[in-house]
């Protein structure tokens, strides 16, 4: 059995390593892009921020461990163009060569992730100075840009952005975000983001809101990004305004895409056509509480897609359970927290929801230091089904929102939340845990 990989870093070498553990001697053929396998890209605010040392502490396993220790072909520099179903061939050309190459399969897994997007029409993008994040390779072009400027703009608001304004800021740079929208962090209510823009404005980042870019000003380098206001000056840009999956070479497959081109999967991480598979930010990911394919490309969903992906091709039936929609991030003295639906989806999607809002604290009260936490759950106004949670606060976020997913993937309601049997101790806890204490809120 001929098994080949597109990708190598999260999906792509989880499932690799789960068909070298399940069949003996597989024949496996990476085929990776860049020049750098497996590697956590989550970590690149930190080391650009300098609280990671260097990106090679990112790399869980080198490309020759995969080959010598595993017997992978692991390949770089190979960016595949073509998919023959049929043939079940996959053809493309070597970056740094140009030489054309043809790899023979009978499982295939497409695990080629997204690219940031740069929109095409804004004006000035040849200049110098403008940077996206995404790769190594990125985060060490961007390093070095950063040495020798002190006003960088940051266009988007979402998590990269703001991981990003954190990071530039702990370098001493002055730093702006520019955001289409009227908030940042747009997976949060709107009722939330005051709390992020305040922690924003607090650390001197200057926030320009409802503002859509149109270019860049500049002789040879970035000067000014133009927006429909304004011209704001600026030595250096970072642009994070979303993704679009790496699925360009398969519009002429019978891989089916959906409208935004993710490919779409089943439970097994199989495609629409038998034994192609998929897995990772470039597949849709089931949502256990909208009951539907979505797509929201986080590492964690990647190697666990990767996983199951790969024990579907070398024959162990173990489908993907979905995910709840959940994740989290620190923006300089806060943690923000998010599960499941916000508000706005709820409404999006026709659900009945109502909500309980509170605020309340990290640890008991009479204990040392206790840090206030912004608690919101969102429930179904019918069923009281809890549909979601976002929770922002300094500290004890990240224990409150793993415990709100667990609930949310076992479709707890409200009122159960209520009856879970939580850790308790003064340094981290009160005797009614603040989820619960919104829980019950419910009954008054």
């Amino acid at each position: 059995m001929k098994y080949c990989i597109i990708g190598g870093d999260a999906a792509g070498m989880s499932a690799a390593m789960q068909i070298v553990r399940n069949e003996k001697d597989a024949d496996i053929t990476v085929l990776e892009k860049g020049g750098i396998y497996s590697y956590g890209q989550c970590g690149l605010p930190y080391v650009v921020g300098g609280l990671i040392p260097s990106t090679d502490e990112l790399i869980a396993r080198s490309i020759e461990t995969f080959r010598e220790k595993y017997g992978m072909d692991a390949r770089t520099f190979h960016e595949v163009k073509n998919i023959d179903t049929r043939s079940k061939t996959v053809s493309g050309v070597h970056t740094k060569t140009g030489q054309s190459f043809e790899v023979p399969y009978d499982k295939l897994l497409v695990a080629t992730g997204v690219s940031p997007i740069i929109p095409k029409q804004w004006t000035g993008l040849h200049l110098k100075g403008i940077y996206p994040l995404k790769t190594i390779p990125d985060a060490e072009e961007l390093m070095a840009g950063l040495k020798n400027v002190q006003n960088v703009t940051i266009i988007g608001g979402g998590y990269i952005g703001l991981e990003m304004a954190e990071n530039v800021l702990r370098l001493g740079k002055k730093v702006r975000i520019i955001q289409r929208s009227n908030q940042l962090g747009n997976i949060f209510d709107h009722d939330f983001a005051p709390f992020i823009h305040e922690e924003a404005e607090k650390h001197g980042i200057e926030l320009c809101l409802e503002e859509e870019v149109l270019g860049f000003k500049g002789d040879d380098h970035v000067q000014f990004v133009k927006t429909a206001k304004k011209d704001y000056p600026t030595d250096l840009v970072i642009v994070s305004v979303g993704v679009s999956p790496n699925t360009g070479f398969l519009k002429e497959t019978d891989v089916a895409l959906n409208d935004q081109g993710v490919i779409v999967v089943n439970e097994t991480m199989e495609t629409s056509v038998d034994g192609v598979y998929a897995a990772g930010d470039c597949a849709t990911h089931y949502h256990r509480v909208k009951k539907l394919n979505d797509h929201i490309p986080l590492g964690t969903t990647a190697n666990k897609q990767g996983r199951i992906a790969g024990l579907n091709m070398v024959g162990v039936n173990k489908p993907f359970r979905g995910i709840v929609g959940t994740s989290i991030i620190q923006f300089m003295d806060l943690t923000l927290g998010k599960t499941g639906l916000s508000n706005k989806e709820a409404e999006q999607l026709n659900i009945p929801f109502s909500e309980i809002k509170i605020t309340s604290r990290s640890h008991a009260g009479y204990y040392p230091d206790p840090k206030k936490l912004e608690i919101k759950l969102t429930y179904h106004k019918e069923t009281e089904k809890l549909l979601g949670a976002q929770i922002i606060g300094e500290e004890g976020v990240d224990k409150r929102i793993d415990v709100l997913a667990t609930a949310l993937y076992h479709e707890m309601d409200v009122e159960e939340l209520a009856d879970l049997d939580l850790a308790y101790a003064p340094p981290y806890n009160g005797s009614w845990d603040p989820i619960q204490q919104a829980a019950r809120r419910l009954g008054k």
